[in-house]
């Protein structure tokens, strides 16, 4: 309404008061002038309202009057609009269960409402606030964007979201199919049934043949020994 009003050039009649009355005719005809601007633009804002709601604002008698009134009005609301946005910003906490690709979207949404409704923020705080919004699972990878001496924009962070959230899902990708292998392999793997002998039996085995040989040494002529095992050698 403010830039249709600006192009019919009426706007100054929202903000200027009546012009003092006269007798001369400069000043009669003056006067005359602004009660017709100011009638127009008075009802070029009544036309642009609700049928609700011209019967509430019909009774103002200056265009300024009654645009004093609508700015009023609707500046409460802003604020508490402002309030809602502001709440929203604070309560936002990324999840599990969703990407964090399309939440750091939405998260992005709620600060391009902020900065439409007059709340500008530096870029910085911006980023820490992501950061800090980032699901439980992503805590190893929030340390390390806190430790980062080198400070990121905006559009940085979330190049290094996406390449962090890809890879997650290469990882779990592979990861299953990596167990489905190993299990694979465990179900397929031949039994080996055959009996394993320690070391001790083995050597139990060897004394029993070394017991059972009749024959004589070759180096001491003593029976009992062969010539490999004589301590005289």
């Amino acid at each position: 309404m403010l830039f249709y009003l600006t192009t019919l050039n009426l706007s100054k009649f929202l903000k200027e008061d009546a012009p003092a009355s006269g007798s001369t005719v400069e000043a009669v005809a003056a006067a005359d002038a602004w009660n017709h601007s100011d009638f127009l633009c008075k009802n070029y804002i009544l036309n642009g309202l609700d049928n609700t709601l011209y019967n509430v604002y019909s009774p103002m008698k200056t265009a300024k009057a009654l645009w004093e009134s609508l700015d009023k009005k609707y500046k409460t609301e802003d604020a508490g609009k402002k309030k809602y946005i502001i709440g929203r910003f604070l309560d936002y906490k990324m999840v599990d269960s969703k990407t964090v690709l399309s939440q750091a979207e939405e998260f992005q949404l709620i600060l391009h409402e902020m900065h439409a409704e007059g709340m500008n923020m530096a870029e910085t705080l911006q980023v820490g606030c992501m950061i800090e919004k980032l699901p439980p699972s992503w805590k190893d990878f929030k340390n390390y964007l806190k430790h980062k001496r080198k400070e990121m924009d905006l559009e940085a962070l979330i190049v290094r979201l996406r390449v962090e959230e890809n890879n997650r899902t290469a990882d779990k990708k592979n990861g299953i199919n990596s167990m489905a292998a190993k299990a694979h392999v465990v179900e397929d793997a031949p039994r080996n049934n055959k009996r394993k002998y320690s070391g001790e039996g083995k050597e139990q085995g060897n004394s029993k043949k070394h017991r059972d040989f009749k024959g004589k040494c070759f180096s001491c002529n003593k029976p009992g020994h062969r010539a490999s095992e004589c301590q005289q050698q």
